[in-house]
């Protein structure tokens, strides 16, 4: 059997870089890795209930997160980020106050920004959610991953592929249906490729959607 990794781990040290950046003793490791799970989580929540769109997207792309000793800095990249900001300002201190409170950090700052990405539909975790979103309204498998193609075709990448897998349209056996366009080099570390799981509930049951975007090679 092909032996399966990660396209993000497999790439470390070239074409990717570490979404988290902070140095932990062997024994508080696992501390600072939940940390960051509650950040993520928190600001994920946040979003889905201060943004009503019809699609049910957040668009955020990934959080990064730096931590210091006396300051932890979340960079939030969003694809949409005028609908967190353009209407009340005062939302992201709002987030801020709300992670603070989920973490109860007395001795450490926090610093939230968020960063606008010129081509949010080149991402594949604002693409994924984009055929969730479709599934969810039960518009056919087939379609809702042609259009996500497309729709990343206007955003100058070199290949993608999308799998979905689980209870396809409710039929009872579970398959596992893909489509590629473009070249997907999976095995050249030299690529650069941007890979999500995202899974989706629908009224049949979960589906599991992967997405790999071939950006560019070095």
């Amino acid at each position: 059997m092909g032996q399966k990794i990660n396209p993000l781990g497999f790439r470390l040290g070239t074409t990717q870089s570490h979404h988290s950046i902070w140095f932990a003793q062997p024994k508080k490791y696992s501390e600072g890795l939940e940390e960051d799970k509650k950040i993520r989580d928190c600001i994920k929540n946040y979003v889905q209930k201060n943004i009503k769109i019809s699609s049910g997207m957040e668009g955020i792309a990934r959080i990064e997160i730096k931590k210091r000793i006396d300051l932890i800095q979340i960079i939030i990249y969003m694809g949409f980020p005028k609908l967190l900001i353009e209407d009340k300002p005062q939302k992201v201190e709002e987030l801020q106050m709300n992670v603070q409170n989920e973490l109860n950090c007395v001795n450490r700052k926090l610093n939230i920004a968020i960063t606008r990405i010129s081509n949010p539909y080149g991402h594949p975790n604002i693409l994924a959610e984009f055929i969730a979103g479709q599934l969810k309204n039960r518009v056919s498998f087939r379609k809702a991953m042609k259009k996500a193609i497309e729709l990343t075709e206007q955003a100058n990448t070199r290949g993608i592929q999308v799998q979905i897998a689980g209870r396809i349209d409710g039929k009872e056996i579970a398959r596992v249906e893909w489509i590629r366009e473009g070249r997907v080099p999976l095995q050249t570390i030299e690529a650069k490729i941007d890979y999500c799981s995202y899974t989706v509930r629908t009224i049949y049951g979960v589906l599991g959607i992967k997405i790999w975007i071939f950006v560019d090679e070095r």
